[in-house]
């Protein structure tokens, strides 16, 4: 008796241990955002690349040389795309402040619909009215005035934020490009750092496990994100919606991050059809075109596209989302998922982690181990009381 309690304590104090360093990871994490970000990015497209630099040295170009071809060719297509979508988003960008001013106006307007000031003496309110404006001028818009004050702020708010997106977007391109150029050397250096034959194998299995997974990911939702925005600029098109090349590149780069990618896209399209058609049943259309697809999209073509291989459980795939868009923004829930992948092929070759597997696999429910415990589990009594003692 008396050797238990200090075992009990020691594991309590263990638990404590273990949770403290939880959350100083997370603080961690949140403060090196700006030096963590970059790398994680980079790995991950590293794990996408790194097939078609390995394609270009079997046909006899070096690394470095099929390394830059490769980031070449991207950003050149990203350049292309910028240069189409320049002037559209210019012009959402100058209609910004009347955009605002109309949102504040109908929002304004519906609580007034809603919560109607209380009636006061016609007379008396249109005297009072009548004297006022004649003896001051009209009084300013007070959401004008609101807005060409915080104009500054905003604007240097958002220099600040493309300016910051720049260093980090050229850190992440650079750190891609070394990482593709010494790929190969990087992971033969790492295996031979570890001492055990068996320890290697399970490195080596799980590194390249992780390449093809992640990979694969990236490729296939990409593709899917891409024939998204390509449907939805078709469908936006064809009832005369402007800027539809607009709207499909934002849906085809949102949409790769589940669940709030979609969410954005519905509600920038519920503000974009207010802009153009005034608020009313019309504005719907947009966004229920969009919301339409997407039912299409993620109920039958993903499930069909992506297999057995990509099946992670939505549960985790959604706080993994929230977790690493809570911490670093909508650029964390982009590698939220390829994070999930990683974790779920470490977590397949260690012992210790064979818990986290079991949640992450969608397909644990359906193990042999698994129904031969829920058929037990079935057979036991509701009363914990009857249950057999050992």
């Amino acid at each position: 008796m008396n050797g238990a309690a200090p075992a009990r304590g020691a594991s309590g104090t263990a638990w404590v241990g273990r949770g403290l360093l939880a959350v100083a990871i997370v603080f961690l994490l949140e403060n090196a955002k700006p030096l963590m970000l970059p790398v994680v990015i980079a790995i991950a497209f590293t794990f996408v690349l790194a097939a078609p630099v390995r394609w270009l040295r079997r046909r006899g170009l070096s690394e470095f040389v099929g390394a830059a071809l490769v980031i070449a060719s991207i950003l050149a297509v990203i350049a292309l795309l910028v240069s189409l979508l320049a002037a559209p988003a210019a012009q959402w960008w100058a209609r910004a402040p009347e955009t605002v001013h109309q949102i504040l106006d109908s929002a304004h307007r519906l609580r007034s619909a809603a919560f109607p000031p209380p009636a006061a003496a016609p007379a008396a309110a249109a005297r009072s009215a009548g004297a006022a404006a004649s003896a001051a001028p009209a009084a300013a818009d007070p959401i004008a005035e609101q807005l060409k004050t915080e104009g500054l702020s905003i604007t240097r708010a958002a220099l600040g934020q493309m300016l910051s997106f720049a260093v980090s977007a050229s850190a992440t391109v650079f750190l891609l490009y070394f990482l593709l150029a010494s790929e190969r050397w990087l992971i033969a250096r790492t295996i031979e750092a570890i001492p055990r034959q068996r320890t290697r194998a399970l490195l080596l299995g799980g590194i390249r496990q992780a390449q093809r997974d992640i990979g694969l990911f990236i490729t296939t939702m990409g593709l899917i994100s891409i024939g998204l925005g390509i449907a939805t600029g078709i469908a936006l098109a064809a009832i005369g919606f402007p800027n539809p090349v607009l709207w499909a590149t934002t849906t085809a780069v949102l949409t790769f991050v589940p669940y709030i990618g979609p969410v954005l896209v519905t509600l920038a399209l519920l503000v974009a059809g207010g802009m153009e058609s005034g608020p009313g049943f019309a504005m719907l259309a947009p966004p229920a075109l969009f919301l339409a697809l997407h039912f299409v999209e993620s109920n039958f073509l993903s499930p069909l596209i992506m297999g057995r291989r990509l099946r992670i459980s939505p549960v985790f795939v959604f706080l993994s989302v929230l977790f690493w868009s809570w911490l670093w923004g909508i650029a964390g829930a982009f590698v939220a998922v390829p994070l999930l992948l990683a974790l779920r092929a470490v977590s397949q070759r260690s012992r210790r982690l064979r818990l986290v597997r079991v949640y992450l696999d969608a397909d644990a429910a359906d193990a042999p181990s698994v129904r031969s415990l829920l058929r037990i589990g079935r057979t036991l009594p509701a009363s914990p009381e009857r249950y057999p003692k050992r």
